[in-house]
């Protein structure tokens, strides 16, 4: 099987007041953020474009359900069906089904303490579209 994990997607959090978090770390931090909160874009080792999420969510939201943590953390990694198929084997808990998007395939696993991580075959071109 090929790589897993190849870097960090993204790292969402809840908060109170996602505007104003993300206000405060425009004015105090310089992020660029957006009404999802900011993408840091990078290159990997074969020079291709990359990118890295962070968004603050609703303390609310259920979609790190179900955990109950107050973060998730998104991989990005390759070919997610396969990856998926092994984590299954090895006793992994996978929660929910493959969504896929014109930036990419969503898988989403347990780890042994309940967190929630979301797991991204991603299609980074398409942001740049």
């Amino acid at each position: 099987m090929k790589k897993r994990v190849t870097g960090l997607g993204g790292f969402f959090f809840k908060t109170k007041d996602p505007d104003k978090i993300k206000e405060w770390y425009k004015n105090r931090l310089g992020l660029n953020t957006d009404q999802y909160g900011c993408t840091f874009w990078w290159k990997d080792q074969k020079g291709n474009d990359c990118s890295t999420q962070w968004s603050p969510m609703n303390e609310d939201t259920p979609y790190f359900e179900p955990s109950q943590k107050q973060f998730m953390m998104n991989f990005r990694v390759e070919n997610l069906v396969e990856l998926l198929k092994e984590l299954k084997k090895e006793g992994v808990t996978i929660v929910g089904e493959i969504e896929e998007y014109e930036y990419g395939k969503f898988g989403w696993i347990l780890d042994p303490e309940g967190n929630k991580l979301e797991l991204w075959e991603p299609i980074d071109k398409a942001f740049l579209e």
